[in-house]
C-alpha cells in the first residue's frame, strides 16, 4: 500500500536524490524488515537428484510474475537516454565501477564478470554467479561448464555469439559457495538494467539459484520447469545448470525438453539431435 508523504519532505527526498546523482550514485537498497509473511528458506544452489525423480506434469502455462512498484523517486540511469544498446551496456559497466557495494569484492574475487553476447539478443541465459575460470577471464561461462552451455545453445541451433550470457551476481563467492541472499539482492539491479536494454523474447534462467531469485518463488526446480513465467514482460523458462548436469547427465535429456520448448517460442526448427 503506498504512502502519501507531506509535499516539503517529498521536495527534500527528490532533491536528495537529485543531488546523488550529479555525485554519480544511481543505486539505492532498501532491506525489508523480516515478518513470517515475507520469510523464506535460503536458496540452494545444488539441485539434488530427488527434486526431480517425482517430477510433476509439464503443462505449458504463463504464470505471471509480481512486479516490484517503481519507487516513487526513482532517478533516471545513465543508460535511459541512449538508444544504441551496446553503448547502453557500456555504461551500465562503467556505472557498475569497480563495485564494493557487498562483501565479495574484498573475498578474492580477480575481477568483475559483466556479461557477454549480441546486445539485441531474442534469447538471454542466466546462470547463478562467475567461478574460477571466469573470474580468471571476465566471461561468464567459459569453463566446463560454459562448454557445456556453447554445446546447448550449438544444439539450438545458434551461436554463442547469438545469444546474451550473464548471471545473478557478476563477482565469484569464496570456494564457489552459493551466493547470499543480500549479495543476490545488492548486485542483481544491474542485471535488470542489462535485461532492460537488451529486451530479449525469451530468458532462460540456469539453475535453481538463477530461477528462485528471478522469480521470487521458493520451489524446487521440478516444479519450476515446463511452464512459462511472465517476467516484466519477458517469457521465461527454467532448466538445469549445466554444471549440474556434469554431475548428472542423465537429466541432458530433460534439458533438450526444455530448451525444445524455447526454440518453438523462437520460431526455431528442432533438430534432430540433443545436448550432448
Amino acid at each position: 500500500m503506498s504512502r502519501t508523504l507531506d509535499p516539503q519532505l517529498r521536495r527534500a527526498l527528490a532533491e536528495r536524490l537529485r543531488y546523488y546523482n550529479e555525485l554519480g550514485i544511481y543505486d539505492f537498497y532498501r532491506t525489508e524488515p523480516a515478518t513470517k509473511e515475507n520469510e523464506s528458506a535460503p536458496i540452494t544452489a545444488l539441485e539434488t537428484p530427488t527434486e526431480h525423480r517425482d517430477e510433476m506434469p509439464r503443462h505449458n502455462i504463463a504464470v505471471t510474475v509480481p512486479i516490484v512498484e517503481e519507487d516513487l523517486f526513482a532517478v533516471p540511469k545513465p543508460e535511459a537516454a541512449v538508444a544504441d544498446p551496446a553503448q547502453a551496456l557500456r555504461l551500465i559497466r562503467e556505472d557498475l565501477g569497480d563495485c564494493t557495494r557487498c562483501r565479495l569484492h574484498n573475498q578474492g574475487r580477480k575481477q568483475i564478470v559483466f556479461g557477454v553476447g549480441d546486445p539485441k539478443a531474442e534469447l538471454m541465459f542466466i546462470g547463478e554467479a562467475p567461478g574460477a575460470d571466469e573470474d580468471r577471464q571476465g566471461e561468464p561461462f567459459v569453463g566446463r561448464a560454459g562448454q557445456l552451455l556453447n554445446n546447448m545453445i550449438k544444439a539450438m541451433g545458434l551461436r554463442r555469439e547469438d545469444v546474451y550470457i550473464a548471471n545473478i551476481i557478476k563477482c565469484r563467492p569464496p570456494g564457489n559457495r552459493t551466493p547470499e541472499r543480500d549479495e543476490c539482492d545488492t548486485c542483481s539491479p544491474f542485471l535488470m538494467r542489462q535485461i532492460a536494454v537488451i529486451q530479449p523474447k525469451v530468458i532462460v534462467a540456469l539453475g535453481a539459484v538463477a530461477a528462485k531469485t528471478l522469480l521470487a518463488i521458493n520451489a524446487p526446480m521440478a516444479e519450476l520447469r515446463g511452464r512459462w513465467y511472465d517476467f516484466r514482460g519477458t517469457k521465461l523458462a527454467v532448466t538445469y545448470h549445466p554444471a549440474f548436469l556434469l554431475r548428472d547427465p542423465r537429466q541432458k535429456k530433460e534439458t533438450w525438453k526444455d530448451l525444445q520448448i524455447v526454440m518453438k517460442e523462437l520460431g526455431l526448427p528442432a533438430p534432430a539431435r540433443g545436448v550432448e
